[in-house]
């Protein structure tokens, strides 16, 4: 069934949790329960019964590895590596799930937290950890990856999603448009104008909020009191409310987004539940304002420990094969600390550079009077700025 076939509003499954009365966190579209056992669901069940037995090891092996590379990133920012770090501990299923209904041609728009997305997309993530270090202001290739760079201003993505999409329009191309931002994010002004010019345009673009219960500080129910989900109909665009911890869920949910966008069915709008079981950033302590006993309740609803029960139980999940996976979560790991530590120190100068696409006067200016203060500090730093200004 395509995402058209059920009526203006897209597919059933798009509008088919309808008349809630809050923000349960059970009350949602679930296809693997948190024990791994897969429950039906015939809206969904269609969109993921292409998946063999080797895409399921392969989602669990990406959760996996995008895990160990947290920790990893993590451990390099508290032995002062990195200057900053945003981790996504227990959002692996959201991430994956969402990345692999993805196809190459579609663009993503980031925030600073999908390092698994953009591990899925093939990039090696030192690109990313290079920024937190202070290295560059950007990573990689936007047009390599089809996948902007990390955006630090609140929902700022969502803007560019939109534009991209109705781009894509104006080219007359079947691609679609991901956009990825938190529950905080949702009350932004420019995520909810991006909406309102989504819906009026009827841009190719998949607005995927990954709820994970805390914008730093502020627990979801103090901003939204209905379901972040119930906020996009009011802008004319259908959406969905899934498990963000069932990687099959989210995975389905993306592909009927997705499928409804190529077809000319305008955005969608995806609420991932999910938990953040680690801090907002490395800057944060979260034992300041959770209680101990709701990270207990969240980790047995764990994305990885849910999936690698159903391989379990299919028995897929061989000691042999948790072997294979750790071994290249491991060598991952190893690889990402060694090329991060690695990197070249960034010439005093270098900050001016891809600022900007063509030459710009300004910024030259900027750089000369930069470039005559660096000089003041004696011969090896001025050496140092010449060469890098060439």
């Amino acid at each position: 069934m395509s995402a058209e076939e059920s009526g203006p509003a897209g597919s059933a499954a798009l509008s088919g949790w309808e008349g809630r009365k809050g923000p349960a966190d059970d009350n949602f579209v679930q296809l693997l329960s948190p024990a791994g056992e897969r429950l039906s669901n015939p809206e969904y069940d269609s969109w993921i019964e292409d998946l063999s037995d080797q895409d399921l090891l392969g989602y669990y092996e990406d959760m996996v590895v995008v895990r160990r590379i947290d920790t990893e990133a993590t451990a390099l920012q508290r032995q002062g590596q990195l200057a900053l770090w945003a981790p996504l501990l227990g959002q692996e299923a959201a991430q994956i799930g969402s990345a692999r209904a993805l196809q190459p041609a579609d663009f993503v728009f980031p925030s600073y937290r999908e390092n698994g997305v953009a591990y899925v997309r093939g990039i090696d993530l030192v690109n990313s950890l290079r920024i937190w270090r202070g290295n560059t202001h950007g990573g990689w290739d936007p047009y390599e990856f089809n996948m902007a760079t990390p955006q630090i201003i609140i929902g700022a993505q969502t803007l560019h999603a939109t534009g991209y999409a109705m781009g894509v329009v104006n080219d007359g191309a079947d691609s679609a448009v991901i956009t990825y931002f938190g529950d905080g994010a949702s009350s932004q002004g420019d995520v909810n104008e991006a909406m309102v010019f989504a819906a009026s345009f009827q841009a190719p673009v998949v607005f995927f909020c990954q709820n994970n219960h805390w914008a730093i500080s502020e627990p979801v129910g103090l901003q939204a009191h209905q379901a972040i989900a119930d906020r996009a109909p009011g802008f004319g665009i259908p959406s969905m409310r899934v498990d963000g911890n069932d990687v099959l869920a989210v995975l389905a949910a993306t592909r009927i987004a997705l499928d409804r966008a190529r077809n000319g069915g305008g955005p969608s709008f995806i609420e991932a539940v999910t938990y953040r079981m680690g801090p907002h950033t490395t800057a944060d302590d979260p034992t300041r304002y959770r209680d101990a006993n709701e990270l207990e309740d969240w980790a047995a609803k764990d994305p990885i420990t849910r999936l690698g029960a159903l391989l379990d139980a299919k028995g897929l999940l061989t000691e042999e094969a948790k072997a294979a996976v750790q071994a290249k979560a491991d060598q991952v790991a190893k690889d990402l600390r060694a090329n991060t530590i690695s990197l070249p120190e960034p010439e005093a100068l270098q900050v001016f550079d891809n600022v900007y696409s063509e030459p710009h006067s300004a910024l030259e200016r900027q750089r000369e009077h930069y470039q005559h203060y660096l000089a003041g500090f004696g011969p090896a730093e001025n050496t140092a700025a010449e060469g890098a200004h060439r």
